[in-house]
């Protein structure tokens, strides 16, 4: 049986949020969504930050101060692939980390967690955009990561293990995080589940997954097509993993006013734990 569900809380509600561990949504949408932020989230432990992609564009800057949080309180990223929709976000937050360091507004050091391909392009692009003088702080006051297949690190306090989802479209790599007391939130990307990551996935506390429209509406979005699925099957597969809470994010945005209406109704139809379909700023106490 499921919990009771997990309540949802808004960044203008009033409540502390330095004595849980949460999850705030920045964005929710795919890659062409306009009435939303492209998806990205922060995991926030006491005062300790993990930003997870940042969009397409400088709309991240914004989105953390909608949050109530100070970018300079980001200290470390994990980004899961190359697509625009999730890396362009982080050029601008290397651009403050090293721009402030290199003007004495920006003090301590940042890590980004990365595969190989997103470490080298985004080390090339720092030398390329940045500036010399800018890039120079790489190493310095942001260490780019490689992190490989498998491989567990410690962040915010928790291990975090990173493993590649076998992506068909660019090398992407999810990631579970061990909330303690035998309980773990894993992250499957942006790409519908691989047998793979059932190591990961299966059992999980939270499970976050695609669901790129309704299950009704696949010949209109056609996510197959896009490498994507459908709300049916992210709550098919999630009920198949025996997962406790299900999150389904990065959709598209033509439903945005009835969104998490249409795909609660859909999805509980196929999935019995906790169904959450947040909205931009939104968050989850985990």
């Amino acid at each position: 049986m499921p919990r009771d569900p997990v309540r949802l809380r808004y960044p203008d509600g009033g409540e502390s949020k330095e004595d849980t561990t949460d999850i705030t949504f920045l964005g929710t949408g795919n890659a062409q969504a306009t009435a939303c932020y492209n998806t990205c989230f922060l995991i926030r432990d006491d005062a300790r930050r993990l930003l997870v992609d940042a969009g397409g564009g400088n709309t991240i800057l914004n989105r953390l101060a909608q949050a109530g949080e100070d970018w300079r309180d980001v200290r470390d990223i994990i980004v899961t692939h190359k697509h625009i929709d999730h890396l362009l976000g982080v050029v601008w937050l290397m651009r403050m980390i090293c721009q402030g360091a290199q003007r004495g507004t920006y003090e301590g050091e940042a890590r980004l967690y990365a595969h190989d391909e997103v470490i080298g392009l985004l080390d090339q692009m720092a030398h390329a955009l940045l500036g010399e003088k800018a890039a120079s702080q790489l190493g310095r006051a942001l260490h780019l990561v490689t992190v490989a297949d498998g491989e567990t690190r410690g962040i915010i306090g928790h291990d975090v293990t990173f493993f590649d989802i076998r992506s068909t479209k660019a090398k992407q790599f999810g990631f579970t995080l061990d909330l303690g007391a035998g309980r773990r939130l894993t992250c499957c990307g942006d790409e519908p589940y691989n047998e793979c990551e059932r190591a990961y996935a299966e059992g999980a506390a939270w499970l976050l997954h695609e669901a790129f429209c309704l299950h009704s509406q696949a010949d209109i979005f056609r996510p197959y097509e896009k490498s994507h699925s459908t709300v049916k099957d992210a709550c098919e597969l999630a009920e198949r993993l025996g997962v406790e809470n299900l999150v389904l994010y990065h959709t598209e945005d033509k439903t945005i006013e009835r969104r998490r209406e249409l795909y609660t109704e859909e999805g509980s139809a196929y999935f019995h734990g906790n169904l959450f379909v947040p909205d931009d700023l939104e968050t989850l106490e985990l």
